[in-house]
């Protein structure tokens, strides 16, 4: 049976010629980047070139990105580093959506474990943040707000340039996760206006494992991993040469078709949506963001039971973010925009990719009508 593959949101293939890229670095080319020898030199040169290449995609300068080995590991960093920072300067109140990923949320638990104080942004019915709710909730305390570019259950997008406006007027950072943002939209730092940005490889079509976090010249941020001088002594641990590598290449690849890829996801989208035309009780949610994000409802359906009954037909989705998809509990994200705990159950996401067809987004479709009306009689 061919699978169906609709949970780009989680994970994305790794594309063969990013591999290929990546190869030479995972046998000649062996070296520690911090070996002062050839074989180290060489391994440097390639981290500094994939280091160049995020950085002007980015519209940021070499030495204010660094690698991480993920998404998490860059909200964390940014979160943690730059609270502990402020709270230097007598800034002890950290903002947070109420939507972030579970990266942020948990840092930020963390931090008011640790006597800080925390705030949680509300959104909208759509998902969305408003600027007046950040208005109430800052104040002279604030020392970091982070609100996520794209929401990754339900691909609603924030209004990012206009909240980290009202964070520097206050005297506080902003960061933004833009691990779901980066392969949807080109992500240019001044533009946006903000402090730190994350964004993770894995999420368009690079290595597992390889992130990186831009952090603006003369932001100060706390290191998170210590142990080595390496990432000009603010992250320690062996840089990861073939990973970084391959996500260099694999953004730059990103960019350069983001339009084309829009536009695509746009088709699946309809497709797909057109497919589940006259399916009673079906509602869609954040349907304002990103085409290729999708967070559906099925009255009368938990979104578990449809995830299972279409992993058993050939068909990938999911019941909400990957990170999370282990627990029980119902998507925060979703009670966040106002749904019931049982509403949240019934929810699923389904996330389209570069390599999907028009074809199976409507098997796709067609398969989750015959399921669904089958779950309900059952």
């Amino acid at each position: 049976m061919e699978r169906i593959y609709l949970d780009h949101a989680a994970t994305t293939p790794l594309d063969n010629e990013i591999l290929q890229k990546m190869l030479p670095y995972l046998t000649d080319c062996f070296g520690n980047a911090d070996s002062p020898h050839a074989h180290g030199r060489k391994a440097m040169g390639a981290v500094d070139n994939a280091r160049d290449t995020l950085a002007e995609l980015l519209g940021a300068k070499p030495s204010e990105v660094y690698f991480t080995s993920g998404g998490t590991e860059s909200d964390n960093w940014a979160l943690v580093g730059g609270a502990y920072a402020m709270k230097e300067q007598g800034r002890d109140h950290v903002i947070v959506s109420a939507i972030e990923h579970h990266a942020v949320l948990a840092a930020a638990e963390k931090l008011q474990k640790e006597g800080f104080a925390v705030s949680y942004l509300p959104v909208n019915g759509q998902g969305r943040v408003e600027t007046k709710a950040l208005e109430e909730l800052i104040s002279a305390r604030t020392g970091i707000v982070a609100v996520m570019t794209v929401n990754n259950e339900t691909g609603a997008v924030q209004p990012i340039r206009a909240l980290a406006e009202i964070a520097h007027k206050a005297g506080a950072l902003f960061f933004t996760d833009a691990v779901q943002a980066a392969p949807h939209m080109p992500l240019r730092v001044q533009e946006l206006g903000v402090d730190m940005l994350s964004v993770s490889s894995h999420k368009f079509y690079g290595p597992k494992g390889c992130g990186a976090l831009y952090i603006k010249s003369g932001v100060k941020v706390k290191p998170l991993i210590v142990g080595g001088e390496q990432e000009r002594g603010l992250r320690g641990g062996t840089t990861n040469v073939a990973a970084t590598v391959g996500m260099a290449a694999a953004y730059r690849k990103t960019v350069a078709t983001v339009s084309q890829t829009s536009q695509k996801m746009q088709t699946l989208r309809k497709a797909f949506l057109d497919g589940l035309a006259g399916l009673d009780g079906l509602h869609i949610y954040g349907d304002e963001g990103v085409s290729a994000v999708l967070s559906m409802r099925i009255e009368g359906v938990t979104g578990v039971d449809l995830v299972y009954k279409l992993d058993l037909n050939g068909v990938s989705i999911s019941a909400g973010a990957a990170c999370a998809s282990a627990s029980v509990k119902p998507s925060h994200v979703l009670m966040a925009m106002g749904l019931t705990e049982i509403e949240a159950r019934e929810c699923v996401r389904v996330s389209f990719g570069k390599d999907n067809t028009e074809a199976d987004v409507k098997k796709a479709a067609a398969l989750i009508k015959e399921i669904a009306e089958t779950l309900r009689k059952n």
